[in-house]
């Protein structure tokens, strides 16, 4: 088990990015977070290599975006740093195949997630930097808050230095994305993907989903109407995260009712108790020991058959059908709308 380390919390660091651009970096990926990267670094004075398939969703986009592209091991070849920005469970594959082969010493491999190489899936070779940079927000987010002349917070970690240049790497990769604007915090491998899984899992997304059925399912099953149900346990939400988001407690409480304080204050604990936190431990164990990783590998391995029967699930329940019907009628939620 991971004995969690005390990041160094730091938000600001002096940062000089002058050498860092001086050298080619290869993006591998167009996704979410490798088209934000990208076209941040691009416009950050950055020369950059998309890595994509040929003829590939990523590579007429990139083209598109007026980004250089070439093939995974082209771009890897003649980048000094390459950015491993595809799904974690291609890494491997990409990694041995595409890039090791193609790398040299003094160059640098980056991550901006630490599970392939906190879990042991890839072995860094002699020579090489391995680094990580974590936007704290998904690549949109990343892209639009850098085109407002804002950023993402970052987490940053080195994991090899093999040069004595790790460490500025990550700090100018992580400035020419945006992310130094935000703020920046000096981390491990293992605290970014140990804390990283678990929040998604406990918290984000499995927790704050399953919390949202138990509401609706609550609600529905007493009598009340669904849409209803669903704007209680979904669709106001998303105002309560933003107070969150904006001035924690503090700002929740001053902008809500205090019968809505008192509720919380009395209800909440009875929702998410001593037995809540003993699952989250639960939770945060499978991922410290690797039970989570084995799990997911091997569920790759086989097509990913539990995934998609539990995804289908999800999206075939009742507050799907809900939402997207009161969703239809609020133009100010489509995408592209001005409304």
């Amino acid at each position: 088990m991971t004995t969690p380390q005390t990041p160094t919390r730091r938000m600001a660091f002096e940062i000089d990015t002058a050498d860092f651009k001086s050298r080619p970096v290869a993006v591998i990926g167009y996704g979410s977070q490798g088209r934000a990267h990208a076209l941040n670094m691009k416009d950050s004075g950055c020369d950059v290599i998309v890595g994509v398939r040929p003829g590939g969703k990523g590579d007429i986009r990139a083209k598109a975006d007026g980004l250089r592209t070439a093939p995974i091991a082209e771009a890897a070849r003649a980048a000094s740093l390459i950015a491993i920005l595809t799904p974690d469970m291609t890494h491997e594959a990409i990694f041995r195949d595409e890039i090791a082969p193609n790398i040299s010493a003094g160059d640098a491999v980056l991550f901006a997630h630490g599970f392939t190489v906190h879990y042991g899936r890839i072995q860094a070779p002699d020579g090489v930097d391995i680094i990580l940079v974590a936007p704290k927000g998904p690549g949109d987010l990343v892209r639009r808050e850098f085109e407002r002349g804002r950023g993402v917070p970052c987490l940053f970690a080195i994991h090899q230095d093999a040069t004595g240049k790790a460490r500025d790497r990550a700090l100018s990769y992580t400035a020419c994305i945006g992310g130094s604007t935000a703020g920046v915090i000096e981390t491990s491998f293992a605290e970014e993907t140990e804390t990283d899984l678990f929040g998604e899992q406990a918290v984000l997304c499995g927790g704050a989903t399953e919390l949202v059925l138990a509401g609706y399912e609550t609600l529905t099953e007493a009598g009340y109407q669904p849409e209803v149900a669903y704007f209680e346990c979904m669709h106001e939400l998303k105002l309560i995260v933003d107070l969150l988001y904006e001035g924690g407690l503090a700002k929740m409480h001053e902008f809500i009712s205090e019968t809505a304080i008192y509720g919380d204050l009395r209800s909440g604990p009875r929702v998410i108790n001593a037995e809540t936190k003993a699952r989250m431990k639960e939770v945060l164990t499978d991922i410290q020991d690797g039970t989570f990783a084995r799990d997911w590998i091997m569920e790759n391995q086989a097509g990913k058959p539990q995934y998609n029967a539990l995804l289908r699930k999800d999206l075939e329940h009742p507050i799907e059908k809900t939402g997207a019907a009161l969703r239809s009628e609020m133009p100010w939620l489509q995408a592209g709308s001005n409304t």
